[in-house]
């Protein structure tokens, strides 16, 4: 059973995993508490087989006119992916353009899925509303779609997510169940993990910390610019005075020190001087200065490191998920296609291929080893 386990791809005893973040440079706070934090529980616990996918496709559903930075976009994202701890030799980080089965998969899953299905989708509506678009795009409206071949294409039965994007793994769940109905088992129907903090907000105290509002702390800010952005952040509009209890929930600072202080009884003083008056929001954002530093600090040292040796996404890790690719598309692609010269091309095309100047990596040259 476990050597056919391994030949079919899986690592015998183990689930496998696969979550991953659109490339649009540097990750934040928001970030780290939706994924990378499960991410690493779940990479050291060595109970799970993990994927981790730099999902530079998705970026161009809502930034194909600023495509020309992708590549430095995913270089800063590879580094965050390393400083936080991801372990490429625990784990496969991969590019997804590399693996050109997951587009074939997409198409397929397009088919079993209706336009009026992907429009409930709720972050649908959030993106076009934040990004002040006057309609979804194509590329836009299939984005879960494409997520469903990602985590589809290697198999992925547990799925680290924040609550943001349950909807979309419930889709993934809806096709997977689709497509097995019709052409027999093949998919697994993955399951959700929800993170510790699944939103963080920002700043601002707006619900969502995005880069797209500006209310971000990043990864790889500096202590003082962390300093800067926490004194500055937004507490209690109803307390005039440090006097004045204050509300504890719904106060971002607090939310934060919540996720990211150690200090539990720190932050229990915290909040009970807070609610009575008897301390005020400078002391509370200083102490969490001191905390967000503190967590920071070997997460920078370790970017810094991986900077100096100019790390980048490596092909080599990209392309130890092809085999699980190729092994998977065949199967969908036989079962489905309509005739057998058509199923016996998709199954052909499908096969795994070898990289090169003409192929799907071609616009990595400039940063892939």
């Amino acid at each position: 059973m476990a050597e056919q386990q391994r030949q079919n791809g899986r690592a015998p005893g183990k689930k496998r995993l696969l979550t991953g973040l659109r490339p649009t440079g540097k990750f934040h706070l928001g970030n780290y508490v939706g994924t990378f934090e499960k991410d690493l529980e779940l990479q050291n616990s060595g109970e799970y087989e993990c994927f981790f996918l730099i999902a530079d496709y998705h970026t161009l559903t809502t930034g194909y006119e600023s495509a020309r930075t992708i590549g430095d976009d995913i270089r800063e994202g590879a580094l965050d992916f390393l400083a936080v701890g991801i372990d490429p030799s625990k784990s496969t980080l991969y590019l997804q353009s590399l693996i050109p089965e997951v587009s074939e998969l997409f198409l397929l899953f397009t088919m079993l899925v209706s336009a009026t299905r992907a429009q409930r989708i709720p972050t649908l509506k959030e993106q076009v509303r934040d990004l002040q678009l006057e309609s979804a795009s194509l590329g836009l409206l299939n984005y879960p779609v494409l997520q469903a071949a990602d985590i589809l294409m290697v198999r992925g039965e547990v799925v680290p997510v924040g609550k943001d994007q349950m909807s979309h793994i419930e889709l993934t769940r809806e096709v997977a169940r689709r497509f097995n109905q019709l052409y027999g088992p093949v998919f697994p129907e993955p399951e959700y993990l929800a993170a510790r903090f699944p939103v963080l907000p920002g700043t601002d105290g707006k619900p969502k910390m995005s880069k797209s509002i500006g209310n971000t702390i990043m990864l790889s800010d500096d202590a003082e610019t962390v300093r800067r952005k926490v004194m500055s952040m937004y507490t209690d509009p109803t307390r005039l005075r440090a006097t004045d209890p204050g509300h504890v929930k719904g106060n971002p600072v607090f939310t934060y020190h919540d996720a990211f202080n150690p200090n539990h009884d720190e932050v229990h003083d915290l909040k009970t001087r807070y609610t009575k008056g008897k301390v005020g929001d400078v002391e509370v954002k200083q102490r969490l200065v001191a905390a967000l530093n503190a967590f920071l600090d070997p997460i920078r040292e370790r970017r810094a490191e991986y900077v100096a040796r100019v790390p980048k996404p490596s092909r080599r890790s990209s392309l130890r998920a092809r085999p699980w690719a190729s092994t998977t598309l065949p199967g969908p692609a036989r079962v489905s296609a309509p005739s057998r010269p058509e199923r016996d091309g998709l199954a052909r095309i499908s096969q795994p291929r070898r990289a090169g100047p003409n192929g799907g990596d071609r616009a990595l040259r400039a940063y892939l080893p």
